[in-house]
């Protein structure tokens, strides 16, 4: 289990004690990046394994760390500040056992609004546009999720910083990813309730999956392997 935690002594305690109910033998990392809260100090008291860092590492990439770290089989991603129950956990963690290499939350968010929000049109559009219809709108981004150890290592732990680019390589990779468990995270996601002004993660996230289309794009060809219906385009020079 990995967590990133930037000053989320609130929540952590909860947060780990969840994840420790997982399974008897699980390894429950906390990538302590900026924390000046006692986070770190409370996560080593429950027996967490914490890898520390005195400045923040930026979004995402507390999950690249803690995956290289990460010593067991599957592997299962989720934040300090929102607490999942060990039941959620558990069964993306056996969608995993049973044959999946990265198991997704199936949580779209809001999807029926008349003006959608820029980070969720953009993971329906990237899954689109990578030919993974599958899981519609379901995304790395999104916590919690699991991969397995496999999936680690052909995504390549330094991608897994960018997740949306870690699915499309995963995709690339002829992996098998499913969405096969639903968790409610976005009313108890703080970071995104923030009033009504812009979100400070949009842009980031949004350009996330821009630089995930790029890769896909470079791997597959300007179309991204859409058919061009046999067009003669070189009659038009």
């Amino acid at each position: 289990m990995i967590i990133p935690v930037v000053n989320e002594r609130r929540t952590l305690g909860a947060v780990i004690r969840e994840a420790a109910q997982v399974h008897p033998a699980t390894e429950v990392i906390v990538v302590a990046n900026g924390s000046t809260d006692g986070s770190a100090e409370l996560a080593e008291r429950m027996g967490a394994r914490v890898l520390r860092y005195p400045s923040p590492l930026g979004h995402d990439v507390g999950r690249s760390i803690g995956a290289r770290a990460a010593r067991g089989e599957i592997l299962l991603f989720t934040d300090g500040d929102i607490v999942v129950a060990a039941r959620d956990l558990r069964a993306l963690s056996a969608a995993v056992e049973s044959g999946a290499d990265v198991a997704l939350n199936a949580y779209l968010g809001p999807t029926g609004l008349r003006q959608v929000h820029g980070v969720v049109l953009a993971k329906h559009a990237l899954n689109l546009m990578i030919d993974d219809p599958a899981t519609t709108g379901a995304s790395m981004t999104t916590i919690p999720h699991a991969i397995s150890r496999r999936a680690r290592d052909m995504i390549g732990c330094d991608n897994l910083a960018v997740p949306p680019k870690a699915q499309a390589i995963a995709v690339c990779h002829g992996l098998q990813i499913r969405a096969p468990h639903y968790v409610e995270v976005g009313r108890r996601n703080r970071r995104r309730a923030r009033g009504k002004g812009s979100d400070p993660l949009e842009r980031l996230i949004v350009g996330d999956h821009l630089e995930a289309l790029a890769w896909y794009i470079g791997q597959t060809g300007a179309r991204g392997r859409m058919p061009d219906d046999g067009r003669s385009r070189e009659s038009v020079c």
